[in-house]
């Protein structure tokens, strides 16, 4: 089957981990795929080669971690794309674009069919300007989400907030986010010690204001871990330089910006003594997944759907609000009692191993794939008996 894959490549986000994880395992499957997305004419971001991928580059005005803006053009050269290639289906990784608007009827004018994966984050409650931004976001998608053949979205509480939407019943498929637990393993690290930490934690995500990082380091100051205790920041972002003049002339808080090298963040995850995730918003966090399968300790707070994969003993779920006095009293916890952070990292690990595997997530898109261009051959013979 020939997948014509609509998403994003840069700047790094979970969207483009996604994206990668996903085509790359589905090239291993022996599927065709077809990566459209936003770029200047001339440049390519794929560092893979791979003799079933191929590339397109669709012109843009504004590109960001949240944000794509495309060109007026680019419409018009999706739609020849697509009408050149005859994928057998179109799957969107949405991007949060007025592109994805125009795409149910570029799609059905060619007559193909249309998956979307929805990622924007989520908190369950509305307790913030910051969630609540979120929400707007999902009214304003829901009337375009209907017109797509099915809708991938993370977790039951992404459904029944789309639900309540208008979005139908049957568009909605929940697939949540799935991590390779053979590369995101438990395994040797020299980390630690090249880092010069007895005890390591570790933030990675976007520097930006719905990741609430300001609130860790907050907490992690107010916590007095003392001098053989290292918090690590993996990310960039708008709040880098902020975050840095108020919080980085201490050496307990380690800049290392974003790490291009996979294995680099993999050994990272293994030495950590526990993984904080202080988010306001969020979908389902890729970020998370890998710490937990790489078999450390989690604290993350109950946005979007990181509360439900630490539920009930794989990790420690903080409320969105006061997460700096949260984490000033759990930090020392994890600190003086090793055994607890060892027992949460077993119970991470066993968790992503039961429900969060990319091999697990792949198997049910190939399935929705078979499904939806069933339906439309269904479609086909009935409009030519």
């Amino acid at each position: 089957m020939h997948i014509a894959w609509l998403g994003k490549k840069t700047p790094f986000c979970g969207n483009v981990t996604y994206g990668r994880e996903i085509t790359n395992a589905l090239l291993d499957r022996g599927y065709r795929v077809t990566f459209l997305h936003f770029a200047q004419p001339g440049t390519s971001s794929l560092s893979e080669t791979h003799p079933d991928r191929s590339e397109v580059s669709l012109p843009f005005l504004f590109k960001s971690q949240i944000l794509t803006i495309p060109s007026l053009k680019s419409g018009k050269l999706l739609a020849e794309a697509l009408k050149r290639l005859k994928p057998d289906l179109v799957h969107a990784s949405l991007t949060l674009s007025p592109l994805d608007f125009r795409l149910p009827e570029i799609c059905s004018e060619l007559n193909l069919p249309l998956v979307a994966t929805f990622h924007p984050a989520f908190d369950r409650r509305v307790r913030s300007l910051t969630s609540g931004t979120q929400h707007l976001t999902y009214q304003l998608y829901a009337p375009c989400l209907a017109n797509y053949d099915r809708v991938i979205v993370f977790s039951d509480l992404q459904r029944d907030l789309l639900l309540k939407l208008g979005v139908p019943d049957k568009t909605l498929v929940v697939i949540p986010n799935g991590v390779d637990t053979r590369r995101y393993s438990p395994g040797p690290t020299s980390a630690k010690a090249e880092l010069y930490a007895q005890q390591l934690f570790v933030y990675q995500g976007r520097l930006s204001p719905e990741k609430n990082v300001e609130a860790l380091l907050r907490g992690w100051r107010q916590a007095d871990m003392g001098p053989h205790c290292k918090l690590a920041i993996i990310g960039s972002g708008p709040l880098e330089s902020s975050l840095k003049l108020f919080y980085g002339d201490e050496d307990d808080i380690l800049w290392l910006g974003y790490l291009s090298d996979e294995q680099r963040r993999i050994d990272l995850l293994r030495a950590a003594d526990g993984f904080v995730l202080p988010s306001l918003v969020e979908g389902l966090s890729l970020s998370l997944l890998e710490a937990m399968a790489c078999g450390t300790a989690c604290i993350a707070t109950d946005a979007g759907a990181d509360g439900e994969v630490l539920a009930n003993g794989a990790g420690i779920v903080l409320d969105t609000q006061r997460v700096s006095a949260q984490l000033q009293t759990i930090l020392p916890i994890f600190r003086d009692h090793p055994e607890i952070t060892q027992l949460l990292g077993r119970k991470a690990r066993e968790r992503v191993v039961q429900r969060y595997t990319l091999a697990a997530n792949v198997s049910c898109l190939e399935g929705l794939y078979a499904e939806v261009k069933a339906e439309q051959r269904l479609v086909v013979s009935q409009v030519y008996r």
